[in-house]
């Protein structure tokens, strides 16, 4: 019997240590059906290699969420319910919420979106957790000229204005992803999306030319980018991630 306490102890402990760090957005991040088949991954889908086994990644990010839709639809609030003390919760919103044409997505930069994030924030801490803001990632969008042209608006300063007011973690995704598909150039860019000939990919019976979304490179490359950034946050309460980096 004592020894079958002291095995429990020594599990509880264990699973005590585990920290689980949530992902939340949109299609940029999130888990794809069919990930040995389908060309799409999002960067928070391939992440958990990055961390040995304390840190366990919940990618609750969804396609074509928007921080509206997301706080709509009670997703945040099923998050909120099981965050607990020591918990990361990264947060890249942008995309869906530009989405003017859709009400039920569509929020105003400067209120609405701004708001929510400060929600996030506010949520996050309040169970002893530590959000992190990300500014959305680029779009590869170069013109005629071959210069990489913003898509986003005022989206990003938002998120950057909220975490610098909040003292945040915060990392310039957007900044960072510039910098990936300029150094790729217009043409080579297209390995980190989905650009394929009709029959090229048996997922895809027709062209697809898609600047938004991820190829497998271009997930895992954003996620070493995130990555790198953990490791350069001055925060000590990104420490125990810093850690638990592979």
């Amino acid at each position: 019997m004592k020894y079958l306490i002291i095995i429990l102890l020594i599990t509880t402990a264990s699973f005590a240590q585990k920290t689980t760090l949530y992902t939340i957005g949109d299609s940029t991040m999130a888990n794809k059906k069919d990930p040995d088949k389908n060309p799409e991954h999002g960067w928070a889908q391939v992440l958990q290699p990055f961390f040995n086994e304390n840190i366990v990644i919940e990618n609750k990010a969804v396609n074509g969420r928007s921080t509206k839709s997301f706080i709509n639809e009670k997703r945040w609030d099923s998050i909120y319910k099981k965050l607990k003390k020591g918990d990361y919760v990264f947060i890249e919103f942008g995309h869906n919420d530009e989405k003017i044409e859709d009400s039920t997505r569509y929020t105003n930069p400067h209120t609405r979106y701004r708001y929510n994030l400060i929600r996030f924030v506010k949520e996050t801490r309040e169970k002893g957790a530590t959000p992190v803001l990300l500014t959305s990632i680029a779009r590869r969008n170069f013109n005629e000229k071959g210069v990489l042209v913003p898509t986003h608006g005022d989206y990003p300063l938002e998120t950057r204005l909220v975490a610098l007011e909040y003292k945040v973690p915060f990392i310039d995704l957007e900044y960072y992803t510039e910098l990936l598909e300029q150094s790729y150039g217009p043409e080579k860019s297209k390995q980190l999306h989905l650009h394929f000939k009709a029959g090229e990919n048996p997922y895809y019976d027709k062209d697809k030319a898609d600047d938004t979304h991820l190829s497998l490179k271009g997930a895992i490359s954003i996620a070493q980018i995130v990555v790198n950034q953990i490791r350069l946050l001055e925060d000590s309460a990104i420490d125990k991630l810093k850690k638990s980096i592979r």
